[in-house]
């Protein structure tokens, strides 16, 4: 018998001290690099959006993936693109980032909520939306790690 699986994340992870480092010149790009580097990580990108402080992805991942070592490499390869191609030696995210896992049933809605985050964030911060995110999932954390 083959092994099925059905391993959805979305993805959350902020800019260095939630700093406004993501240009609008740039983002439709950037967003697309992410996308292409899950893919290229052998995941399997279905959405990508966010706004200038960070960034949201809705993937798949292989049952084969370790998630930190995913993240690492998406940050680390995501840094080294906006250096070379923007130009902007100073850009990086913080050490730590989100994930939750997303139903089949589910995947649709978190699609169009990471696909609407320009209009979402004109009610919400980043830091509002995390803390419900943590709340509405029952993780357990520390509200100094939230700033």
């Amino acid at each position: 018998m083959a092994t099925y699986l059905s391993l959805h994340y979305h993805l959350i992870f902020s800019t260095k001290s939630r700093a406004p480092l993501i240009a609008e010149e740039w983002m439709t790009r950037f967003h697309e690099y992410l996308g292409g580097t899950v893919n290229g990580l052998g995941g399997f990108s279905q959405q990508v959006g966010g706004i200038n402080d960070h960034v949201h992805l809705l993937v798949g991942l292989k049952a084969t993936h370790s998630l930190a070592d995913f993240m690492r490499e998406l940050k680390k390869a995501s840094s080294t693109w906006v250096h070379d191609e923007i130009g902007d030696v100073h850009f990086g995210w913080q050490d730590n980032y989100a994930a939750f896992t997303v139903s089949a049933s589910a995947r649709e809605a978190v699609k169009q909520y990471i696909a609407n985050q320009t209009e979402h964030h004109r009610k919400k911060t980043f830091g509002e939306e995390l803390l419900e995110f943590l709340e509405k999932t029952g993780v357990k954390f520390d509200p100094k790690y939230l700033d």
